[in-house]
């Protein structure tokens, strides 16, 4: 339960954070065109707070935090006095009213940028990229592993981090092939060793998001420090709680088979769903059985797997691959602008691969998804919830500049029409555009919702 009010609550502060900085740029626009602003309000519905500004425009924080509006002065709404006519959007150049819709939008691609250029600043802990194997018979089987390497760049995009190698791979869902430049671990500790392209054949790729990452469904395997199996954690009313593991337990072997590793382990566990198995623990110096009946849960693919709730204690990173990914007040401009850019380009790809077909409806994400990747990062901290709400920023912009007459991209198409025919485009065609765009945006909501509920 306090899981759901962390997200719910991290859900409302990053989409008012948003709305407000999407509104705000209608608003700040339209002032500086000499349109009269009526109201400017975050949320919808009955208010539960309001202030009329010195500028005359009432100021409002309405009950339901979904959205938000700037309501202008326009004679096509409702009957405006002659004294004001000069100040209603209606009256305003073409150019004028392009520019006050297409600032909501570019406000959010300005609040990504601000968000990410303070988290460079403030610098976040991050793990260099290397793959210490690959999977047989997947795109990644062609790279000939000796030693563990990093992933230097993607198709020739820098990466730095496994954040940044995902991003980078996603953008290419669909595509033929894809390279990746490579460099051995010896190079990273100071040895003068060459880089290599290596190119991956992803015509065959299959990668479904639900399941597994872009990285594990190519077939790399991502390096990770060995595992000690003395327990770090027991989930509470797990089957290890009830049978009385506790932190700081070691495993040594499991149905009287000595431990090798975890993995094994797992695959053991896994295998014995309702199943008894006995596990040899040392506690203290003195070596104690206890028998376990895991838990079945369905993963995934929807097969019965059974769960015990412990977590191992992971080692440490090699000094070598953490590093600190921050910049100075300068190169934070540009590493913001550049990770950005980045965001803005991989989302346009996303949404023409979701037309095409080369990503399926089933990956859009609603309100639900997005509240649990509101709560996840504002749980890790600041720096990882400033770079998630520029991710949603950006999609925000993007999705409100698509074509849809509800949106501010319909309206944009409607003023472009206009600027090429020289006359506005007729009401009533206006009015049938909205309809349809309303209720195609109906669907893809509907979509999105049922997918959100599907993961739950």
């Amino acid at each position: 339960m306090i899981d759901f009010f962390w997200s719910l609550g991290s859900f409302i502060v990053a989409l008012g954070i948003l709305i407000t900085a999407h509104e705000y740029g209608h608003f700040w626009v339209a002032r500086r065109c000499g349109v009269k602003v009526e109201r400017f309000s975050i949320g919808f519905g009955k208010a539960i707070w309001r202030k009329i500004g010195k500028d005359g425009t009432e100021y409002v924080v309405a009950m339901i935090p979904l959205g938000g509006y700037v309501k202008m002065l326009d004679e096509r709404v409702e009957e405006v006095p002659v004294e004001l006519v000069d100040q209603a959007f209606n009256r305003k150049t073409v150019w004028q009213r392009i520019a006050i819709v297409s600032a909501g939008p570019i406000a959010n691609f300005i609040f990504a940028f601000a968000a990410l250029y303070v988290m460079y600043l403030i610098g976040t802990p991050s793990i260099k990229p290397v793959i210490d194997s690959t999977k047989l018979d997947s795109p990644a089987s062609v790279i000939q592993l000796v030693e563990p390497q990093q992933i230097l760049a993607v198709s020739g995009q820098k990466v730095r981090t496994w954040e940044e190698v995902n991003l980078a791979l996603v953008g290419h869902i669909g595509d033929e092939s894809i390279e990746l430049t490579l460099a051995p671990l010896a190079t990273l500790s100071g040895m003068d060793m060459p880089n290599r392209t290596v190119k991956l054949d992803t015509r065959e790729w299959a990668f479904d998001p639900e399941k597994e990452s872009p990285i594990t469904s190519l077939g790399l395997g991502i390096f990770r420090p060995g595992i000690d199996p003395t327990i770090a954690a027991v989930s509470k009313d797990s089957a290890a709680e009830q049978a009385g593991i506790i932190v700081g337990d070691k495993l040594v072997n499991i149905n009287g088979t000595q431990y090798s590793d975890w993995k094994a382990f797992v695959d053991v566990v896994q295998s014995s769903a309702n199943k008894n198995i006995n596990m040899a623990l040392m506690r203290k110096g003195e070596l104690i059985n206890v028998n376990v009946v895991p838990k079945a849960q369905q993963n995934p693919d929807g097969k019965t797997i059974g769960i015990v709730g412990i977590s191992p204690t992971q080692a440490q990173w090699p000094d070598n691959m953490r590093f600190e990914l921050e910049y100075g007040i300068v190169d934070s401009v540009i590493a913001a602008a550049d990770k950005t850019s980045q965001l803005v380009v991989v989302s346009f790809k996303m949404i023409g691969k979701l037309f095409t077909g080369d990503v399926s409806v089933k990956n859009l994400s609603g309100p639900i998804s997005i509240a649990q990747g509101a709560g996840a990062s504002a749980s890790y901290g600041l720096v990882y919830f400033l770079g998630f709400i520029a991710l949603i920023s950006v999609n925000l912009g993007i999705i409100n500049l698509m074509p849809l007459p509800v949106l501010d991209g319909g309206h944009l198409l409607y003023y472009f029409i206009e600027v090429i025919t020289g006359k506005p485009v007729p009401e009533k065609v206006q009015e049938i555009g909205f309809r349809f765009g309303a209720a195609l945006l109906l669907m893809l909501m509907g979509v999105a919702l049922f997918n959100d509920f599907a993961r739950l």
